[in-house]
């Protein structure tokens, strides 16, 4: 089988006329410059599918619900994470592992459409609505891989330990029941998911919140090769407290404790100073950063700029599902920037540029495209997966993202241009290959009838 694009993002650029050959799930060959064989499928400008860091795929049947202003306790002050978060427990009670799948699989075949091709799954709704383990104490995880198979996306699996309500080793609240595990309860849970097929698995203490020092490193050497996530200082009143029970900001007490290094990816990072954005790059971690989630939460902004201007790596996740969108994440990472620092284009060539503007491949204009400066640095947030970064190229899973040829948004744009284009003019994704299986066509994914409705009729039962 044979695919032929009008033009194309190869390691070395932009290219016209590339013709590719899959083969087995993998990309076989790459011709640039090639004529379309009567039988190849034609399509327009491609590049190679983007990794999702941060997900928590259950959220998706919540979007919408907490945006009403008024539900708080007296006392409490404004609406906050905080808030947010007592929304999120009320709707976790009603999940079982059918009502996960579902919803699992409607988030998925959105990021697919969206031009996501891998997704990391943080993984913490673990036992039944009582907070007993299911008869397979596994049950919810299986509904999560059980969604990554029918639709296609590659999945990094990130079961998440979760033990305390705060710092210090507080008891965890009754909200948080269907979350909890000890050290030898999670390291059963891991061993009965070893052996999935096809899938890549890491491990997620959830938060400094919600585990002790010693549990920490536990957890961690239960992963001795995979990924590694956590959330740190998302919040300010998470630093504050962070400070109180250590005497240390959150950034700064797991990179002086844990061997923070490039497996790891730490989620949000938003309140981080300039002494730990270089100790973060020296220690070669991702920061996962969820643009849309930390606006939707009032998280705040993460340096990006001069993070990604000392070397630093980032990938880009969607979190909480709020929106669902690659390049909707892309474009309000930039446009923080810009309300932060009062200018534009502030990510243009971080932390790496395309071979220049137009569709030539091989020469440099010596123009910096922020919509490549922000697609080749989400791409390197394929570490924080334990992938390798999708490429257009010989031998790498076949993970292409075609945009519609024929939309106003890329009308006479070539090169870096097309990136631009698709991140802030709206040019959509047409087609979606994932390990080599077209997953989505005309901007829909194959099995979206069945998805949707199987997600409309569960929505409908929960919010009755």
């Amino acid at each position: 089988m044979a695919l032929w694009f009008q033009q194309a993002l190869l390691t070395d650029g932009w290219h016209d006329h590339v013709r590719i050959t899959l083969d087995h799930g993998r990309i076989g060959t790459v011709t640039p410059g090639a004529a379309a064989d009567p039988e190849d499928e034609c399509l327009g400008p491609a590049f190679a599918g983007l990794p999702n860091v941060h997900s928590h795929a259950f959220q998706r049947g919540m979007a919408g619900l907490a945006e009403q202003a008024g539900a708080k306790k007296p006392g409490e002050g404004s609406d906050s994470f905080w808030t947010w978060r007592e929304a999120m427990y009320r709707f976790v009670d009603r999940l079982d592992p059918e009502g996960l799948h579902a919803i699992a699989a409607l988030a998925y075949a959105e990021m697919l459409e969206s031009g996501f091709t891998s997704v990391g799954e943080f993984h913490y709704l673990h036992h039944a609505p009582d907070g007993a383990p299911y008869a397979d104490p596994a049950a919810m995880a299986h509904a999560v891989v059980q969604a990554a198979r029918d639709t296609g996306i590659a999945l990094t699996l990130l079961p998440v330990f979760y033990a305390h309500s705060h710092f210090g080793g507080a008891a965890p609240s009754q909200s948080q029941r269907r979350f909890l595990h000890d050290p030898d309860s999670f390291a059963r849970l891991l061993d009965a998911l070893s052996t999935l097929d096809g899938v890549t698995l890491g491990v997620a203490p959830h938060s400094l919140r919600a585990v002790t020092p010693e549990e920490l490193a536990a957890v961690t050497a239960l992963a001795p090769d995979g990924p590694i996530h956590i959330h740190i200082a998302e919040q300010i009143p998470e630093v504050e407290a962070c400070l109180d029970w250590s005497g240390q900001r959150p950034l700064e007490w797991l990179l002086a404790h844990a061997p923070v290094d490039p497996r790891w990816c730490l989620v949000h990072a938003t309140h981080v100073t300039p002494a730990e954005c270089a100790a973060i790059v020296r220690s070669g971690a991702i920061v996962g950063l969820c643009p849309i989630t930390e606006a939707n939460l009032g998280d705040g902004l993460f340096p990006a700029r001069d993070f990604l201007a000392q070397g630093g790596r980032i990938g880009i996740g969607s979190d909480s599902n709020v929106e669902i969108g690659a390049a909707a994440e892309l474009r309000l990472l930039e446009y923080g920037q810009r309300l932060t620092h009062h200018g534009r284009n502030l990510l243009a060539g971080a932390p790496a540029q395309s071979t220049g503007a137009q569709s030539t491949g091989v020469q440099s204009t010596g123009v910096q495209s922020t919509g490549a400066g922000l697609f080749h640095a989400a791409q390197q947030g394929a570490q924080a997966l334990g992938r390798p970064p999708a490429r257009l190229a010989p031998g790498a899973p076949a993970d292409i993202v075609a945009l519609r040829a024929d939309h106003p948004a890329i009308a006479a744009r070539s090169g870096d241009r097309l990136l631009d284009s698709w991140i802030f003019a709206g040019a959509p994704v047409d087609s979606v290959w994932c390990a080599g299986k077209k997953r989505v066509s005309a901007g829909l994914h194959h099995a979206r009838p069945a998805i949707e409705a199987r997600y409309v009729a569960l929505l409908k039962a929960l919010l009755a």
